[in-house]
């Protein structure tokens, strides 16, 4: 079944569909109510980054083989640098543990890179909808998927620590950087409309809402704007985002930016412009966000977060399912 031409992914489709079949047979009976539900459960939507159990079965309560198994799902919706980028996260919890530990911080029991939950929503073998996500501290992976057509949205990355104490390591780096780059390329005019406020956010200003709301983003610096470098510093940072998830759906998804117009995509920056002080970017267009912000834990502390104003959840091609098929 094809619905959307524009999001068909089959064989991005059909290794979600193994992975999540191979996963879903390992489970005992008292792990499949929490690794397992309904496409429609009313929680579908809902989702956070913040530290805190989800719904899904975690990491930590499974076998290795399941675990593996999970690892292997999470696998077929990302990229091999995304992939790389969402274990360095999770395994950036247990840095966060330890410090916190030795800060006197209760909070650090909270933090383990096993304490992230798997969890897919209908039934993978069949034809209707259906959908699967890995969720915890700082990492958000949904993907939903119709036929041979794929959502991966909302997705958010994140890192506590950003650069880590005593080795120097960074977590999320490029996204820092290609923005850092694009800002330092403008001239005083395009600044004063690209920079919106000296004071940065103290989060991603879309937080975590079900559907995201881009009129709380600040217009910035338009592409046709910009020179060819810059629009082309601004590609690289819009596909530094998109090439997160696998690459038929990476494709797909820039592809769309760019059938819908670029002299819609701007770039808005907030904070302040020193290295290692707050602050704050987001990308917008007609159809897409992008937002990051790091100001909390002494700028130190990377939120970011890719939504699609059509597609997140599957809107688009859930919309085209359920108008081709009679549902009673």
């Amino acid at each position: 079944m094809t619905l959307s031409p524009a999001w068909h992914a089959p064989l991005a489709a059909g290794r979600m569909r193994a992975a999540a079949a191979a996963f879903l047979a390992t489970l005992r009976p008292d792990q499949r109510p929490l690794a397992a539900a309904p496409f429609d459960t009313p929680d579908h939507r809902e989702w956070t980054y913040l530290p805190g159990p989800r719904a899904g079965l975690a990491l930590e309560d499974m076998s290795d083989a399941q675990r593996s198994l999970a690892m292997r799902l999470l696998d077929t919706g990302l990229s091999e640098r995304g992939a790389a980028d969402a274990r360095a996260i999770m395994e950036l919890e247990s840095t966060l543990r330890e410090l916190e530990r030795q800060l006197g911080d209760p909070g650090f029991t909270r933090r383990a890179p096993q304490y992230y939950w798997f969890r897919v929503l209908g039934d993978p073998a069949g034809d209707a909808p259906w959908a699967w996500r890995a969720n915890g501290h700082h990492l958000a992976v949904h993907i939903t998927v119709v036929g041979e057509s794929i959502s991966a949205t909302p997705q958010f990355f994140g890192a506590n620590p950003a650069r880590v104490p005593h080795t120097g390591a960074r977590i999320l780096p490029i996204e820092e950087d290609l923005a850092r780059e694009l800002l330092g390329s403008l001239d005083a005019g395009q600044s004063a409309v690209a920079i919106s406020d000296p004071v940065a956010p103290d989060d991603i200003l879309t937080r975590r809402d079900p559907a995201a709301d881009p009129t709380r983003i600040p217009a910035g610096l338009a592409h046709r704007q910009m020179t060819l470098v810059q629009r082309d510093l601004l590609g690289k940072l819009v596909r530094q985002y998109l090439e997160r998830v696998t690459p038929e759906v990476a494709e797909l998804s820039g592809r769309s930016v760019t059938e819908t117009g670029l002299d819609g995509v701007a770039f808005t920056w907030a904070g302040s412009q020193t290295l290692g002080d707050g602050h704050y970017y987001a990308v917008t267009g007609p159809t897409f966000l992008l937002e990051y912000d790091n100001t909390q834990s002494n700028a130190n502390h990377i939120h970011s977060v890719w939504r699609d104003l059509r597609h997140d959840w599957g809107e688009d091609v859930l919309r085209a399912h359920y108008a081709a098929h009679s549902h009673v």
